[in-house]
């Protein structure tokens, strides 16, 4: 069994990971037999090797990580990089692979500029993939 893992950065306002969580329900309800979970490089809870830790002990025998950063700068290509290596000594015999960022993705660009040619609408009309609530 494969585990995902989003990984972001953190931030000290909790309603920062609000959209993550949101991403972990949808993939849960997408693919109900895969265990997702959230971690994060800084300041929120769970870190990467606790969430890789707790996949593990779950069964999972692989673990894809998926950062969500827009691009490849420091924090993937170092920081998760190295965090990856903790991982494979943690757990020899599970496989753990990592994405790209997210945002090198052309599928996830097009979907930004779709919401972003939206936003321009002069009607004030939101954009078709916000919430009804307004960003706090």
């Amino acid at each position: 069994m494969r585990g995902l893992i989003l990984f972001a950065h953190g931030a000290r306002d909790p309603r920062w990971a609000e959209p993550l969580d949101r991403l972990r329900h949808r993939l849960t309800q997408v693919t109900p037999g895969t265990p997702v979970a959230v971690a994060f490089l800084d300041i929120m809870e769970p870190d990467l090797p606790t969430a890789a830790d707790r996949l593990v002990a779950a069964g999972c025998d692989g673990l894809c990580i998926v950062p969500i950063f827009l691009g490849q700068g420091g924090h993937v290509r170092r920081d998760l990089a190295a965090l990856i290596e903790v991982l494979r000594a943690r757990h020899p015999g599970t496989d753990i692979r990592a994405a790209p960022a997210i945002g090198e993705d052309n599928g996830v660009l097009d979907a930004l500029a779709v919401y972003c040619l939206a936003a321009l609408d002069p009607t004030g009309a939101a954009p078709a993939t916000r919430q009804a609530e307004e960003p706090r």
